[in-house]
């Protein structure tokens, strides 16, 4: 069972990079590939290895932490390793198991993915086991979750952002890609989603 990799991107895809790790090639799927995309040192990430008949994937994470949430949200009926991914592509674990202690309901249906019920089920299947963890929710991660900016998509756009400025864009060029998409986005959109928006946007010039 493989639970870390360290070694270099060398090809990044919208879901997934693939790391060198010893001239052997990882397809990793991961919240944020673009993230990862401009680092020019090797990368560390967590790996939860899954196997299933048809498949077997790898999905890494950058902090044991994201790695710990991926896994109890497999154990969520209805939730599989993509639309897990999803979850943590929309926003910070600390802020994700926040909300589900708070039972914010209207937060979690923000999360790519996720309806009502799926939600509802998060929340009874995975508060208790989230108040035990150290170091996942903090003061800063409960006012995060009910933050204007959060609950409006912010999370997803600063972390596209964030991805984008590792591509090397200036701030500048990000300001006037936001102004101009800002109008589509319903709130609803993972990292990647927005990046994808405004990399369209960027190209056209």
């Amino acid at each position: 069972m493989i639970d870390f990799l360290r070694g270099m991107v060398v090809h990044t895809e919208l879901e997934y990079v693939v790391m060198d790790v010893r001239d052997v090639g990882y397809r990793v799927f991961t919240p944020n590939p673009y993230a990862l995309a401009a680092k020019e040192e090797p990368v560390q990430l967590f790996i939860h290895h899954h196997v299933r008949e048809d498949a077997i994937q790898l999905f890494g994470f950058m902090t044991r932490d994201e790695q710990w949430l991926f896994r109890r949200l497999l154990e969520v009926s209805g939730i599989g390793p993509k639309v897990a991914l999803g979850i943590m592509a929309g926003g910070k674990p600390e802020t994700i198991a926040a909300a589900i202690q708070q039972e914010n309901i209207t937060f979690l249906t923000k999360l790519p993915g996720i309806g009502k019920k799926t939600a509802q089920r998060m929340i009874l299947d995975l508060k208790e086991k989230l108040g035990g963890t150290d170091g996942l929710w903090t003061a800063t991660a409960i006012e995060e979750v009910s933050s204007p900016a959060v609950m409006g998509g912010g999370a997803s756009w600063a972390a596209a952002r964030e991805a984008l400025g590792g591509l090397g864009y200036r701030d500048a060029e990000l300001d006037r890609a936001w102004h101009d998409i800002k109008d589509k986005v319903t709130g609803s959109e993972s990292p990647d989603a927005l990046m994808k928006l405004a990399l369209q946007q960027l190209f056209q010039g």
